[in-house]
């Protein structure tokens, strides 16, 4: 039981014979040219809890999505069940319906211990409509499987911030309604963020979801729940603009294609009120010629695009998170994939790794860069959300978990 919000996990069940609906993220990241699945993360992830439903002997059920319609990753989920079983070292069953004459006689065939997988979830267009919990409660897809369903676990945490028919649907409708190990987790490791956090708190903010960043910046902020902002990636690009820094045409570009200089009026409103607890970079790294060059704050505008923080900036920073108690990163700090503007990310993610802070690493490049840098399990807890993550702490909850509170019994 998760005390906080009154849910239920798998500790609190018996699942014995019983057959298991377990909704899970294995939304991958897939090559657009040959539609192959290219990194396994969050099906490495859930493994956890399909292991622990097949060693308990349930009759797993699977359901998930995988891209968006029209997009080169939106592809059947086949392959994952393949991945699956080669991990699980059982077979992973497959079926190419979802709630269908197939899906249904699948499901009741399944014996005990046995796991199965029904197609990608979107391929159904109802599943992104949007509405009330009653009205996916009434979908068809609930209509058909839930007859057929003694439990439903809730553990795609990278989508509690989806209120959709294969996510809240089943929650008012089946029995029992419990979370999985991923959800447990990072509840757990969140709840230690925003309830109580070890002070100094730092939050560390790169990449190129500014808006999201923005309006963190400002909830922890105003709450009193961070005792220090970093910036980096697009995001100190912004901030820098907002502090009338001129980032050169080109960049000031990049930030209006991505809709972010409407931001900057609030963003302003927020260096009035915290300017001593928000940190911007003192040098940038721009290139020129092919190759890495480090400039001042001073020396800009720039008409080259900036493509990292500088070496100066990550001394200020380190000396910030080495005092750190409780450390939360969204966002590399450049383009970490072209190894001459990773050596922030690289720095900012050693600086962290020595510290004494909990640290909790979130967001699909974030995880990405810490993988690619073979540093990821040297983190207090890596989440498996991005968008969900950064809900989560500003709100300190999330749509499905207020269903699920809401429906507890």
């Amino acid at each position: 039981m998760i005390e906080k919000y009154g849910i239920k996990t798998l500790d609190d069940i018996d699942i014995l014979n019983k057959t298991v609906l377990t909704r899970v993220d294995i939304n991958s990241p897939v090559d657009k040219n040959t539609g192959k699945i290219t990194d396994i993360t969050r099906i490495l992830n859930h493994l956890k809890t399909i292991r622990e439903l097949v060693n308990r002997k349930a009759k797993t059920i699977i359901i998930a999505h995988q891209g968006r319609p029209g997009e080169p990753d939106f592809i059947s989920l086949k392959q994952h069940a393949e991945i699956l079983s080669k991990l699980l070292d059982k077979e992973v069953k497959f079926v190419d319906d979802i709630f269908g004459k197939k899906a249904v006689n699948a499901i009741r065939s399944l014996r005990n211990g046995e796991v199965l997988m029904l197609e990608n979830v979107r391929m159904w267009p109802g599943e992104m409509k949007k509405g009330s919990v009653e009205v996916h409660a009434g979908s068809q897809l609930v209509k058909n499987l839930s007859p057929l369903i003694d439990v439903f676990v809730f553990d795609a945490f990278a989508a509690a911030h989806r209120v959709q028919a294969s996510t809240v649907g089943f929650i008012p409708v089946v029995k029992e309604v419990v979370i999985g190990r991923v959800m447990e987790a990072e509840l757990k490791a969140l709840l230690k963020v925003v309830e109580n956090p070890k002070r100094p708190i730092v939050y560390i903010l790169g990449g190129a979801k500014a808006e999201d960043s923005a309006e963190l910046s400002n909830k922890v902020l105003s709450e009193d729940r961070a005792d220090k902002i970093l910036t980096g990636g697009l995001v100190a690009n912004l901030f820098l603009l907002a502090r009338d820094v001129d980032i050169g045409e080109e960049n000031k570009k990049v930030l209006e294609k991505r809709g972010f200089l409407s931001l900057i009026s609030s963003i302003r409103e927020l260096f009035k009120k915290f300017e001593d607890k928000i940190e911007l970079p003192v040098d940038l790294a721009i290139d020129e010629l092919g190759k890495r060059k480090e400039i001042g704050i001073e020396d800009l505008p720039t008409n080259l695009l900036i493509k990292d923080v500088g070496n100066k900036t990550c001394e200020k920073y380190s000396k910030i998170i080495l005092d750190a108690k409780t450390i939360v990163m969204n966002g590399p700090m450049g383009i970490y994939e072209d190894d001459r503007f990773a050596l922030a990310t690289i720095k900012v993610f050693e600086s962290i790794i020595h510290s004494n802070a909990f640290s909790l690493i979130g967001g699909g490049h974030t995880v990405a860069a810490a993988t690619k840098f073979k540093v990821k399990d040297k983190f207090g807890y890596v989440s498996t959300g991005g968008g969900a993550l950064m809900k989560f702490l500003m709100e300190k909850s999330l749509p499905v978990l207020e269903i699920l509170k809401k429906y507890s019994r």
